[in-house]
């Protein structure tokens, strides 16, 4: 039988790995400025952080973590106004040649006309994936929530915990399936107006400069990995419950909120553009994109 001290000791071991896991974000704390010098800033005690893009420079940050699997979640308002030629970019990725990366982006327009949110998914450095979409409301109005599930079944991508794409891990067959290599969190603003508004037709217009997006209420339960240890490793070795996102899929209403969303809003599919791919379509497109 049990002793109390050791229920005690075990009871505290499962909080201590659940926190480990759950963390609720402070700028400060979580996120490193990699390039703007003043363009980025930390606001409001850590609790906000708003990247700026003028004629000189955009601006960017990332992770000071490292997360193989978990749940990323992130409020973003984007810049308003003429966006033209913009780019918000808000993605996990690991390094080198051969790195895994899963992306939002978020690209900019004229007045009056819709951002176009556009995903890929890259493994073992290779990407050309992309589905994009028009979202149905006005993401620079207020923030809204846009979040990466990554478990080694799936992957998915939710906006306001709105399913939007399933990547399904279909190594089986031998597609590539970002499942070993720590990724962090990166965000950034920049000018990409050779290609990002109407194919680099639109130019961005630097009289409207600078143009800035909002970030908050950033969110991880994920996969933590640091030298020699890894914390979802040691909560599954001690036989602790798994978080909802390691097994997350889609339900009945989640594929049909799925379906609403690709049918309605999405305007561009690479399993579906057969002349980028005159020797077949790549394998997983053979498979039901609504799993």
């Amino acid at each position: 039988m049990m002793s109390p001290s050791t229920r005690l000791c075990i009871c505290l071991l499962h909080l201590a790995a659940i926190s480990a896991l759950a963390s609720a974000g402070n700028f400060y704390r979580d996120f490193d400025i990699t390039w703007g010098d003043r363009r980025a800033q930390i606001l409001n005690g850590g609790q906000e952080l708003a990247l700026s893009l003028d004629q000189v420079s955009g601006s960017g940050f990332k992770s000071k973590n490292e997360y193989l699997f978990g749940r990323i979640d992130m409020e973003i308002k984007l810049v308003a106004g003429n966006s033209a030629g913009t780019v918000t970019a808000y993605y996990l990725s690991s390094q080198g040649p051969t790195h895994d990366e899963i992306d939002f982006e978020f690209l900019g327009n004229l007045s009056g006309n819709p951002y176009t949110l556009h995903t890929n998914v890259f493994s073992q450095g290779k990407g050309n994936r992309e589905q994009q979409f028009q979202l149905w409301f006005d993401p620079t109005k207020a923030f809204h929530t846009y979040s990466i599930v990554w478990n080694t079944r799936r992957i998915i991508f939710l906006v306001d915990n709105s399913p939007i794409r399933v990547f399904n891990n279909l190594e089986s067959i031998g597609v590539p399936f970002p499942s070993n290599q720590p990724m962090r969190i990166y965000s950034s603003l920049w000018n990409a107006d050779d290609w990002a508004t109407m194919g680099g037709l639109v130019k961005t217009d630097w009289t409207k400069a600078p143009f800035t997006a909002s970030f908050r209420n950033f969110n991880a339960d994920a996969c933590v990995v640091s030298p020699g240890s890894n914390s979802c490793a040691s909560k599954s070795t001690n036989g602790f419950q798994t978080s909802a996102w390691q097994e997350q899929s889609l339900d009945a209403s989640g594929r049909n909120r799925l379906r609403w969303v690709q049918q309605k809003y999405m305007i561009y599919n690479y399993c579906s553009d057969s002349k980028r791919f005159p020797q077949g379509l790549p394998p997983e497109c053979k498979r039901s994109r609504f799993l």
